[in-house]
């Protein structure tokens, strides 16, 4: 079904959503919701392709309408909505970006938005500080994981680290990000990245997770990877 062309209105949004439900795999739904562990999350079971291609096409439409229609029931809906953000050009996307943040509740919608939104490749460093500075732990993800995606260069790292060692927010979700971010860091400037990870205020498990996350990469040597493993915190 082809959405580049549609009028968005109650009925139209209406069929769009019995069109989802005709797309949903319960394999995959049961796959996706056992990599989302939280049972509050209402899963259909569309792969994230399918999705890209229904959000390109949406975006192209009155977008402001359908997403006004969304109902962000549907852990589809969501990531539909996020992915549509990456594919507009309009001069208010950061206040509907903004407008987005508090429909994530998972990695997975966060994270790919995140990847999807290519605009922050020309965007200011300074521009993401607002989400790493909420309350919400799902707005620090964000910022992290547009940290991770777009801004690991080497005039960064300083306001990186000093990110990571200011975090108020502890949720799993956001350390788990810091130790992404942290491990693509060292893969990338492996001499700065070490010093930091030898002087931090990190919490021990995510110092362990950084340590682990490192350790996966095959771009690290196994060198490398035994002298990291013994700075492990027990």
């Amino acid at each position: 079904m082809d959405f580049s062309n549609i009028k968005w209105n109650k009925q139209t949004y209406k069929a769009f959503l019995k069109y989802l439900k005709t797309q949903a795999d319960l394999k995959y739904k049961a796959f996706q919701s056992k990599l989302l562990k939280n049972e509050k999350i209402k899963v259909l079971g569309i792969n994230v392709p399918k999705l890209k291609q229904i959000a390109k096409q949406i975006s192209k439409t009155d977008y402001l309408k359908f997403l006004n229609y969304n109902t962000h029931t549907y852990y589809e809906e969501n990531m539909i909505h996020g992915l549509i953000l990456g594919y507009i050009k309009n001069d208010n996307i950061f206040n509907l970006i903004d407008e987005f943040i508090p429909y994530i509740d998972n990695w997975a919608v966060c994270d790919t938005t995140c990847t999807n939104l290519k605009i922050f490749k020309n965007i200011n460093i300074i521009k993401i500080e607002k989400y790493l500075k909420s309350a919400n732990p799902w707005s620090v993800r964000f910022g992290l994981v547009l940290l991770l995606n777009y801004y690991i260069e080497k005039d960064n790292l300083t306001y990186i680290y000093n990110t990571c060692n200011s975090l108020k927010e502890g949720s799993y979700y956001v350390e788990m990000a810091v130790a992404w971010l942290l491990s693509c860091c060292y893969i990338k400037y492996p001499e700065n990245t070490l010093k930091y990870l030898k002087n931090n205020n990190l919490n021990d498990f995510t110092f362990n997770k950084t340590i682990d996350k490192i350790c996966e990469s095959f771009r690290v040597s196994k060198e490398e990877k035994l002298k990291l493993k013994k700075l492990k915190r027990k």
